[in-house]
């Protein structure tokens, strides 16, 4: 049976890990995966999950089974989190995923239960995931303009334009915050526009969350989100822990739905609870678990949100860094957009070429499309990354 298979395209992520372990330079730089690192190059616990976690150790009593929809305290924490005030936060219904991706997943296959035609229009370039996970579910997926190459910034005037002809049959991906891979984001206007033309077209929109607190703070990275949730009938949201509790391994997010009642979105809640049975059946508790303690308690929700500021305080230093640094070197404003983007990553603009040579000849890995995570570097390592980038003609 299997040597009908054909041989597996490798994941350019994960490909790129191999190639850095397997790189014994001592000054290398992982600027590809996205994780966020420390001064010392460490991606750290945070210290409210490493009480959450020492207290869960001493207290829990039980491995039992939890559920379909896994932790259901968690899951009233997340929708807090993003819709609290809100007028969607009392008809939004969720289930716990495993990872945003899980529910990326799960909402695609409500989307093709629900709206069997639907078209799912992502950003381009989007988050390499969209468009596999929409099309595993067997939606039909199409680009919409977004990202400007010249100016690294989001062409919001052609966006908009053909976000204006989607129709009941379409639904908007939006990346939340912290545009994944390019950095930049959408003005809050362009949102209030989005609202509008999602009330007189009737498209629905998919908001992907994953970096909420990595770009201007916790509340204001869901600005936009909320504008949407306060004005819309309908709304479906994918949100992960992985960045802004720090549990990458865990595989902790969550799929919610904002119906026109929270009838209809516990209606929705179900058919999703139907699809996860017949996939994992549920959803790995223990990221979950401390993720509903540390929000549920004041202390630890305190603790928490102070050092995430940290962590959004220090990435944005880097990116501030980055532009004085390239200004002294270059003698050029060409590379300001690091400081105009937000969270993780930058799209460089760097050729394929540009960023072979940065491996080969420097040490210093980025994946394709020239994406660098900004919040892997080490700020003693951006002198010899801007030197880098010039020697390689950037």
């Amino acid at each position: 049976m299997f040597e009908r298979l054909n041989a597996p395209k490798q994941d350019p992520i994960l490909g790129l890990t191999l190639a850095i372990m397997a790189d014994q330079r001592s000054d290398k730089m992982d600027l590809g995966i996205g994780v966020y690192r420390n001064a010392e190059g460490a991606t750290p616990i945070m210290a409210a999950v490493r009480q959450a976690q020492r207290e869960q150790a001493e207290n829990q009593t039980t491995k039992s089974y939890i559920g379909l929809a896994g932790n259901e305290t968690f899951n009233s924490a997340l929708i807090d989190l993003l819709l609290a005030g809100t007028a969607a936060q009392s008809r939004a219904a969720g289930i716990q995923t495993p990872g945003a991706s899980g529910a990326l997943r799960m909402l695609a296959e409500l989307i093709k239960s629900a709206r069997p035609d639907a078209t799912v229009w992502i950003s381009n370039p989007s988050y390499v995931n969209h468009r596999p996970v929409m099309e595993a579910a067997g939606l039909k997926v199409a680009d919409y303009t977004y990202f400007d190459v010249a100016t690294k910034q989001v062409d919001e005037a052609a966006m908009l334009e053909q976000i204006a002809t989607l129709g009941e049959q379409d639904v908007l991906l939006l990346h939340g915050c912290c545009h994944n891979p390019t950095g930049a984001d959408i003005s809050l206007q362009a949102w209030q526009r989005i609202a509008e033309l999602a009330e007189q077209q009737g498209f629905l929109p998919f908001v992907d969350i994953a970096y909420q607190g990595f770009g201007d703070g916790l509340m204001k990275d869901a600005a936009g989100l909320r504008l949407l949730a306060d004005r819309l009938p309908e709304l479906i949201i994918a949100t992960s822990c992985s960045k802004n509790f720090g549990l990458y391994r865990e595989r902790t997010g969550a799929a919610i739905v904002v119906g026109h009642t929270l009838e209809e979105s516990l209606k929705a809640k179900g058919r999703i609870l139907e699809v996860a049975r017949g996939s994992y059946t549920m959803p790995p508790d223990h990221g979950a678990a401390l993720v509903a303690a540390i929000l549920g308690r004041d202390d630890l929700k305190t603790l928490w949100m102070n050092e995430l500021t940290e962590m959004n305080q220090r990435i944005n230093h880097l990116r501030a860094e980055l532009v004085h640094q390239f200004r002294d070197r270059s003698n050029s404003d060409r590379f300001d957009y690091f400081g105009q983007h937000r969270g993780m990553f930058s799209v460089t603009g760097l050729t394929s070429e540009q960023i072979d040579a940065l491996r080969v000849e420097h040490g210093i890995y980025m994946v394709g499309g020239g994406r660098m995570n900004v919040a892997g570097l080490a700020e003693r390592d951006i002198p010899r990354l801007v030197d880098c980038f010039l020697a390689v003609g950037a």
